[in-house]
């Protein structure tokens, strides 16, 4: 059986900064994949990424995410999409006045859940897949960094998105909890998401090898997958 699309980029172009356009971008994910995305700071990594979750806008070309023409996107359409997508920061952006039960909770009631008995079994089920269930009642700071990413790998997952964005989700932290992270977002491909990593880890990317696209002077390749 063939797998759909989730992501297509026709011919798009982005806007980077004042002087920096990306332009003719072609590529295509398709529905159960994990690729990485790689490539120089500022290259433009991060813009792609944040294009398929309309944090910035397509300058020009076609752009199709999970069946949603984004680039003739409305604005009230957007919150319809990110729910169908889970993100994962660098900076793990958990909110830090309430703890970890309570972030994850704001997810869901801002995604309108209303029963709380699924609520709270929900948010369970999640911490417990990325072995955080012991910590929910902790705030953010009383974290490490490899466990405020476990937590924003579960605030991910949430509401079973078919695509997961992460963005040099293991930049701050060190080798040995880059590989827990990774073998969670693994765990997590397995079981049926897609995810789309931007990364610079180079040695990450030969223990885990995947399907490898880099973008290299506003163009991008294909890599040969090692094994």
């Amino acid at each position: 059986m063939m797998k759909s699309e989730i992501i297509v980029f026709s011919e798009v172009s982005l806007k980077i900064s004042e002087t920096n356009i990306i332009e003719n971008l072609n590529f295509s994910i398709s529905s159960g994949d994990f690729i990485y995305l790689i490539g120089k700071t500022g290259s433009g990594k991060s813009s792609i990424i944040r294009s398929i979750f309309c944090d910035i806008p397509i300058q020009s070309g076609n752009c199709v995410i999970d069946g949603i023409d984004i680039d003739k996107i409305k604005k009230n359409q957007i919150p319809f999409l990110r729910r169908k997508i889970g993100i994962i920061f660098q900076d793990f952006k958990l909110l830090s006045d309430r703890s970890i039960y309570k972030n994850l909770e704001f997810v869901l009631k801002a995604t309108e859940w209303k029963d709380k008995l699924k609520i709270d079994e929900r948010i369970n089920k999640v911490l417990n897949q990325v072995g955080m269930i012991d910590i929910k009642d902790r705030f953010p700071h009383q974290l490490s960094g490899g466990e405020q990413q476990r937590v924003s790998i579960a605030r991910a997952i949430l509401n079973k998105p078919d695509l997961i964005l992460a963005d040099e989700p293991t930049g701050n932290l060190d080798p040995a909890t880059s590989k827990e992270i990774m073998n969670l977002l693994i765990d997590i491909n397995n079981e049926g998401s897609t995810v789309f990593m931007a990364t610079h880890d180079y040695d990450m990317i030969s223990n885990f090898p995947k399907k490898t696209l880099r973008l290299e002077d506003g163009k991008l390749f294909e890599l040969s997958k090692k094994t």
